[in-house]
């Protein structure tokens, strides 16, 4: 399923092998289509053109609507979105985090109140682990609870303990629908999620033990929301040491382009964001010379395109000037095209980063570009 073929430090270059699409190249980043839709008008069809190699998709979201229920009598996500390649489909736990107002959390599960019409909703391991299989995801994820940043010390270690428990019986739930003659997608993977908020000892202790449960892989969860950069890069340096070296690794939700380079750095292996649809959908666009926001004035007449070293889609055919009259303009098209480049520039990334692993050269490739991407142009 995976295998690492070769190291820079504790950068690895890798090989995934999961039950849809070809053999995915690590280290990898992952278009996020929330609701089986990349936001800005992209489709899965557009996903293959952009250098995509693995779609993600959101189980709370999905399970409310159109219900999973109803992908799984479509044939299961892939065939309901016409995407042939891995999905990868996370639990419905950050809504733990993301919903906190409309949450109850319990050892059984968390009772929510849908963002939609206020009804209420109970999902717990083995509702995460029935929702996933019924979409068919290549990749499911642990039920989990994301805690706020910086947490008290005491619910942090109460939430871990929780977490690890959880973790147990989605492993036990997910094997028995694996086995079921009529389940969606019987060679599922799962992953398991380390938590811990920002204290080490939590983190370490978590992810031994759930290193213990054999899952496909493993993630780190619960960064990137609202503690400093690098106390996350700290983080992943405490935890990566008790990962398993024979699975992939998942930092969850992160993130800039700087990050996924530092990440690499660190031993992770798949990244996924909305964060670059999200600020193509506001204009802001990433460059190999550092991000510009495409509304602003100067760019009313330029004719470049939005970065002379890409070959999107949109940079072959469009000015910087025509994008930001769209924007303007309030034109849908713009976010089309702002979304396809943003996301292309993502992929681009992660391959210029195994192309750079692979060439031994990914220690130039990071002091040229971290500091760099992480800036304005």
């Amino acid at each position: 399923m995976f295998k690492v073929i070769k190291y820079e430090g504790k950068a690895r270059r890798g090989k995934f092998q999961c039950a849809h699409g070809g053999e995915v190249q690590t280290p990898v980043f992952m278009n996020v289509g929330t609701q089986a839709a990349i936001k800005g008008g992209v489709s899965a069809l557009d996903l293959k053109e952009l250098g995509c190699q693995i779609e993600l998709s959101n189980t709370y979201h999905l399970h409310l609507r159109p219900s999973d229920d109803v992908v799984r009598q479509m044939g299961g996500l892939h065939k309901f979105m016409h995407w042939d390649g891995p999905i990868l489909t996370d639990s419905g736990g950050f809504q733990v985090f993301s919903l906190a107002g409309l949450r109850k959390i319990k050892e059984e599960g968390v009772t929510f109140a849908s963002h939609l019409d206020g009804h209420h909703i109970f999902m717990g391991p083995e509702e995460s682990m029935r929702i996933q299989s019924n979409l068919g995801s290549d990749i499911a994820m642990a039920f989990d609870e994301c805690v706020e940043n910086p947490a008290p010390y005491k619910y942090a270690k109460d939430s871990c303990e929780r977490t690890l428990r959880w973790l147990e019986r989605c492993k036990a739930e997910h094997d028995k629908l694996n086995s079921l003659p009529d389940t969606v997608n019987p060679g599922q993977m799962l992953f398991g999620i380390n938590q811990g908020a920002t204290f080490e000892d939590l983190r370490i202790w978590h992810m031994k033990e759930i290193a213990k449960i054999d899952c496909d892989g493993y993630a780190i969860g619960g960064l990137a929301v609202g503690e400093p950069t690098q106390v996350m890069y700290d983080i992943i340096d405490a935890v990566e040491p008790y990962m398993p070296q024979d699975k992939p690794r998942y930092l969850m939700g992160v993130g800039t382009p700087s990050n996924i380079i530092e990440g690499v750095a660190r031993g992770v292996d798949f990244f996924d964001c909305v964060m670059p649809a999200r600020n193509a959908r506001h204009g802001k666009l990433f460059t190999w010379g550092g991000a510009i926001n495409l509304k602003n004035e100067k760019y009313k007449l330029d004719e470049r395109s939005i970065d002379e070293r890409c070959d999107c889609p949109t940079c072959r055919n469009f000015s910087r000037a025509y994008l930001r009259h769209l924007f303007k303009a309030d034109e849908m098209l713009a976010l089309r095209l702002a979304v396809m480049h943003n996301l292309y520039f993502y992929n681009k990334l992660t391959e210029h980063i195994r192309d750079a692993l692979d060439a031994g050269e990914f220690a130039a490739f990071r002091a040229e570009y971290s500091e760099k991407l992480s800036e304005r142009a």
